[in-house]
């Protein structure tokens, strides 16, 4: 099959799209979350027969599925915070891209933004466990925020570290809310809807736990546009 710019392999259950790296410049990447870790499987390995030189990319994998992809895969394969990524990661072609995370809890969002950016050729840099509550830690880091291109922060509870960074640094920013929080956060809602009102002008949001929504929106941003 030749992989033209609209092509997709027909797997019968799905219909893989292997020509958006050639319209978009960033990768097709597999949902994992309602799918069979076969299906998951099949998914990766049509991306990688497509692409050899991309890495293909699944994102909420659960353990069972993480386990399919290993067997599948072997040292190929780096799974972490539900991402399973098969291939070698490319040398970065743009960047810097700072990854920006409010609390440990918040980790896991934040490393699927941070692999889904990597794995599309992005330099990505991760800055965790910086959020308002002890102010001084975000400061300490300032100068390395400043020197990136982009910013993806995430952060859960009162999600109110978007705002303060975007009136610190000159580069995009990217907000996402996580479902991190108690009870009256609403399970992302109230983040969300703290970083949809900021105050700080042109911080864009995403939708709840979305890194990897946030990485294609750095990458786009970045203007990534390699075929590999």
């Amino acid at each position: 099959m030749h992989y033209e710019e609209g092509a997709y392999r027909d797997l019968g259950w799905a219909k893989i799209d292997v020509g958006r790296p050639a319209r978009t410049g960033t990768a097709e990447a597999v949902y994992a979350a309602g799918k069979t870790p076969e299906q998951v499987v099949g998914a990766l390995k049509a991306l990688r027969e497509a692409h050899p030189g991309r890495v293909a990319v699944a994102t909420r994998c659960d353990a069972a599925c993480e386990a399919a992809v290993r067997e599948a895969f072997g040292a190929e394969v780096l799974v972490e915070a539900g991402v399973c990524a098969v291939g070698e990661f490319p040398a970065p072609e743009a960047g810097p891209l700072a990854v920006v995370c409010a609390g440990t809890s918040d980790l896991p969002v934040a490393r699927e933004a941070e692999i889904t950016a990597r794995a599309n050729g992005i330099d990505a840099r991760l800055t965790a466990d910086v959020g308002v509550a002890g102010l001084h830690r975000l400061l300490d880091k300032l100068p390395e925020l400043r020197e990136a291109a982009c910013v993806i922060v995430v952060a859960g509870m009162d999600g109110a570290l978007p705002s303060v960074l975007a009136g610190l640094v000159a580069a995009p920013v990217v907000a996402v809310p996580t479902s991190v929080g108690y009870g009256a956060a609403f399970g992302g809602l109230a983040p969300l809807l703290t970083m949809l009102n900021s105050c700080s002008p042109g911080v864009t949001v995403v939708n709840i736990d979305n890194g990897f929504g946030a990485a294609m929106a750095a990458a786009r941003i970045l203007n990534v546009k390699a075929e590999r």
